[in-house]
């Protein structure tokens, strides 16, 4: 029902050309209909929360539309794969890696281009790490952690050595030593010496954190990163969750999306290394969000706080894309543990 709400009210032509699919940000779509502001990220995550959909329950229809999005994404970009934000290009290359290996849907070449770009964008400025964009001051964990997991995915000694030292670099710069958490990223003067910490303790950078360690234990199996999941998931439990265990908001735009792809992670946890807590989580996050939820003739309509009731209105966050699929993706989290049989520790 999560899925056919965003495909209902979000899923579109792009300027009206046919053999076309890209998400609309906002709804209703108004002057959105011609896709300005341009939110690239975002649509790698309607990609990938498309891909967890034909793996629940594979059609023909749906396959067809995530071939679309791919090649619409491209076209809205300007017919190029990537822009100067690290971040972006990582969410799409996951998606575009899972669109490969999961549904046979190829794009060497686009992987290959964004492989090359996020290699370029390391450097010994503040210790290493990846940038957040070209030509600015920030390292951040939302570009490593998906960047890591790319690097680890695509399966080269080089890449992979990669990852690894990305994971060391934030493990070394930017864990909260008081709480685990991790924390946003570091600001880097232009002689490479680190000029500040932004301690934002955003729930998606402790998802890309799970994430990136999840995929070094399965790649290497050793059993540091299984720890530091571990770590990062008892901050959560600790520092992080709200009311009733449930992972908490942060507002409509790009924050719509930060809880949800920190329940992706979590789920991944659960699978991979059995994490009781990450699992109980995901599921009291999802009981939460769903019983909060506006019905709408359309299908339901999730808010930003999965602890407060959704409503409809004009100025309010449920109209951005970002917030319905993270609700989705969250929905989608809780399926795959169901169907891995990871149960909960409640009821």
């Amino acid at each position: 029902m999560a899925e056919r709400a965003v495909r209902t009210r979000h899923l579109r032509r792009l300027w009206g050309l046919p053999g076309t699919r890209i998400g609309l940000t906002g709804w209703p779509a108004g002057a959105r209909r011609l896709h300005v502001p341009w939110h690239y990220w975002w649509q790698a995550h309607l990609l990938d929360c498309l891909i967890d959909a034909q793996l629940r329950a594979s059609v023909p229809a749906r396959r067809r539309d995530i071939e679309q999005l791919i090649d619409t994404i491209r076209l809205r970009n300007g017919r190029r794969w990537i822009n100067r934000y690290y971040d972006d290009i990582a969410w799409l290359g996951l998606a575009l890696w899972r669109a490969g290996e999961e549904l046979d849907l190829r794009r060497p070449e686009a992987l290959e281009e964004i492989r090359r770009r996020l290699r370029a964008g390391w450097t010994d400025h503040g210790g290493g790490g990846i940038w957040w964009r070209a030509k600015d001051n920030l390292k951040n964990v939302p570009a490593n952690g998906p960047a890591a997991m790319l690097f680890t995915r695509l399966g080269d000694r080089v890449d992979l050595q990669r990852a690894m030292s990305i994971v060391d670099w934030i493990d070394e710069w930017l864990v909260d030593p008081d709480t685990g958490l991790v924390l946003d990223g570091l600001r880097v003067d232009p002689a490479g010496e680190v000029s500040g910490v932004v301690e934002w303790t955003f729930t998606y950078c402790q998802g890309v954190y799970i994430g990136a360690c999840v995929e070094l234990w399965l790649a290497t199996g050793n059993q540091l990163y299984a720890s530091l999941v571990r770590r990062t998931v008892l901050a959560v439990a600790e520092h992080l969750v709200g009311e009733g265990g449930v992972l908490p908001g942060n507002g409509g735009g790009d924050g719509g999306l930060f809880a949800g792809i920190l329940a992706r992670y979590l789920a991944q946890a659960a699978v991979v290394l059995g994490d009781k807590e990450a699992a109980q989580i995901v599921y009291l996050s999802a009981d939460s969000a769903w019983r909060n939820r506006f019905e709408a003739r359309s299908g339901p309509l999730f808010g930003p706080e999965w602890v407060m009731p959704a409503a409809r209105g004009r100025r309010r966050p449920e109209r951005d894309l970002s917030v319905q699929l993270s609700a989705w993706m969250l929905l989608e989290a809780a399926a795959v543990l169901e169907r891995h049989e990871v149960h909960p520790t409640f009821g």
